[in-house]
């Protein structure tokens, strides 16, 4: 096997092995030759060049590295996960305790308030609701030079008087900071548009 220089194109290598081109990816292929040390000296292409052309990099387009977008999300399905666990017999600040260092001050009175409100705690100390949550991320809805929304896919595994049920809600959560410094700023439902 010969290494081809770039202008000849891959459709002509894998046309000498016999093989059609790949219609469906426009990134060149690895190749199966163990490549000799004295070869030509010049390094590989890492994953993280330029992408070839056609071939879309989101990375070049987002103000934060892969890294940051990963910690980003990581933290926002660790937040879907406890948004959606509570107990009828936990007060708020144990249900707001394990998110307490995810989300910001603002934010964690507003879900002390929703989560205390009269008719809504009534509900769920008399049907002794408890639930289990889980997370997943639907999409990146927007970003900024600081700051990301995700659409979160929220699913409580409730438990009741009246049984088992299963509810998913997509919320639409943001977070600002970046790097290993993101905190979830604000949680809404995903129906009612940007945050």
């Amino acid at each position: 096997y010969m290494l081809l220089p770039r202008a000849e194109g891959i459709g002509h290598a894998q046309a000498r092995q016999g093989r059609r081109p790949a219609v469906t990816s426009p990134a060149p292929q690895p190749s199966t030759a163990p490549a000799s040390p004295s070869a030509t000296g010049s390094p590989e292409p890492s994953s993280s060049a330029a992408p070839s052309a056609g071939a879309a990099n989101i990375y070049q387009w987002l103000p934060f590295t892969p890294a940051e977008l990963t910690s980003a999300a990581r933290l926002a399905v660790t937040f879907g996960t406890d948004y959606g666990t509570f107990s009828y017999d936990r007060n708020a600040s144990a249900y707001l305790a394990p998110m307490h260092s995810m989300i910001s001050s603002s934010l964690a009175q507003q879900l002390a308030a929703a989560y205390s409100a009269p008719g809504v705690a009534s509900q769920r100390t008399s049907k002794k609701q408890v639930s289990t949550g889980t997370a997943a991320i639907s999409l990146l809805r927007d970003f900024g030079p600081s700051s990301i929304t995700l659409v979160v896919a929220v699913t409580q595994h409730m438990t009741d008087t009246g049984g088992r049920s299963q509810l998913t809600v997509d919320y639409a959560v943001t977070l600002s900071g970046g790097a290993g410094s993101w905190q979830v700023t604000s949680i809404e439902l995903a129906s009612a548009g940007n945050s």
